[in-house]
């Protein structure tokens, strides 16, 4: 069928629950989880109808890629930069500014953006400009905090490690960082692609221990293996959306190949001139001579081959770890995303915390609907997102004792006892090496 065929434009949504009962505790009484969607985020269930000339998930794709966004949902942060344990950095841009006075208590969005993107993605604006607009502006008041992983967004590379779907000890330093500055507020997390990947793995791998009190996913690429199989089996899958993301990645290596050299003796250095030696990689590509070398800590990584690391790094297997409300919501007709888990079927494990959304279309990241004039958009997953962000911190009750584990201070390190990797020393920017300056990235992805 040809990429840009027409689908029905129907509303259509289907949301999925574990068959498991959880009692939801919330300020009105306790609810199943599809309950809590239900009376908390009613805009999920409205359904998704694309805009008439976004007909369906290749153009929504598309859009996501090519617009022009530059001049809408502005968002002003500001950056702050922690060291980690094994002495990478990761750089946390937080809105609004700090001179902006809140409450200590307002709550906190921490935020984990897609592949090679960060907090300047237009899909991050679009939610942060609501959600941390003042309420009298018709926004929830809130702060954020995005959480740029190593090499992305400007932040320097200072150790031989990079990044991965599988980096959700990186989010669990920086989610510790923000609750150290902020410690009465309320934190939940959202997540964008690769980014809703780390997102579900803290959670499932977390459980009760969570510092985040509940979650939500968009557009998560699930099952990497049976990804890598469709991005990779289709002639226009693997020539437009595998060849955009290789070549991502290995443009952002690139910008950071003066750090790299650096590392002497170090695994990263082996692989060096390799990694270099790639010419318009597919996804697997790169993430076969890279990301499964170096893309987290010791003992899993490296790995011997990209499918090794996609088994080890798919977060479809945690969803029964999961123990705070927490949704996903994807796009049936992602080009991107081939298995979606539905908690209501046999196939799929899951705890009863776990709602999964499906929408009939949207693409991957899109979700763009007519906006009030023709030929203008709106991104309709805006309303149930906010919704979502709204209902985790402000309806959802948590069970007191539970988030976080205690602390203490080692060499100047703050970080979890008992789990020496989870830690984070605040460092200067002027202390640091200047961060790469990628070239020609895809926007969006």
């Amino acid at each position: 069928m040809f990429p840009f065929s027409y689908f029905s434009s129907e509303p259509q949504t289907t949301v999925h629950a574990s068959p498991e009962v959880t009692a939801v505790a919330t300020n009105e009484g306790s609810l199943t989880i599809k309950e809590f969607a239900n009376k908390y985020c009613p805009a999920v269930f409205t359904g998704f109808k694309p805009s008439w000339w976004l007909p369906n998930g290749h153009a929504q794709t598309a859009y996501v890629a090519m617009g022009n966004f530059e001049e809408v949902d502005k968002v002003k942060y500001e950056r702050k930069y922690i060291r980690l344990p094994d002495s990478g950095t990761l750089g946390i841009d937080f809105t609004p500014p700090f001179d902006v006075q809140l409450d200590p208590a307002t709550p906190i969005i921490i935020v984990e953006h897609g592949l090679t993107g960060g907090s300047h993605e237009s899909y991050v604006r679009n939610i942060l400009a609501a959600a941390c607009a003042p309420k009298s502006e018709g926004g929830l008041g809130y702060r954020a905090a995005v959480i740029n992983f190593r090499g992305c967004a400007g932040t320097p590379i200072t150790s031989p490690r990079f990044y991965s779907a599988a980096c959700e000890d990186d989010l669990a330093c920086g989610a510790l960082y923000v609750s150290s500055l902020f410690p009465e507020a309320k934190m939940v997390g959202i997540g964008f692609s690769l980014g809703a990947s780390v997102v579900t793995r803290y959670l499932g791998n977390e459980g009760t221990k969570s510092r985040l009190a509940g979650g939500l996913a968009l557009a998560c690429p699930w099952n990497l293996v049976a990804n890598s199989e469709r991005l990779e089996g289709n002639w226009f899958s693997r020539r437009v959306y595998s060849s955009a993301m290789g070549g991502n990645l290995l443009r952002l290596y690139k910008s950071h190949a003066h750090s790299i050299e650096t590392f002497e003796g170090s695994h990263a250095l082996k692989i060096h001139s390799k990694v270099l030696s790639l010419e318009s990689p597919k996804l697997i590509d790169i993430d076969h001579v890279l990301v499964s070398q170096t893309g987290g800590a010791s003992p899993n990584w490296p790995f011997p081959s990209a499918l090794e690391y996609y088994r080890h790094a798919s977060s479809d297997g945690v969803l029964p770890g999961i123990k705070v409300p927490y949704m996903a919501i994807n796009a049936e007709d992602d080009p991107i995303v081939r298995l979606i888990p539905r908690p209501d079927e046999e196939s799929t494990k899951a705890s009863g915390w776990v709602v999964v959304a499906i929408t009939k279309g949207g693409g991957h990241l899109g979700w763009f609907e007519d906006g009030e004039k023709r030929g203008e958009t709106q991104k309709w997953i805006r309303k149930p997102a906010l919704q979502w962000l709204r209902a985790v911190v402000e309806e959802f009750v948590r069970e007191k004792g539970q988030g976080g584990r205690p602390t203490e201070v080692v060499d100047g390190f703050t970080r979890e006892i008992g789990r020496p990797e989870v830690g984070f020393k605040e460092v200067d920017a002027k202390d640091l090496p200047q961060g790469g300056k990628a070239a020609g990235l895809t926007q969006g992805l």
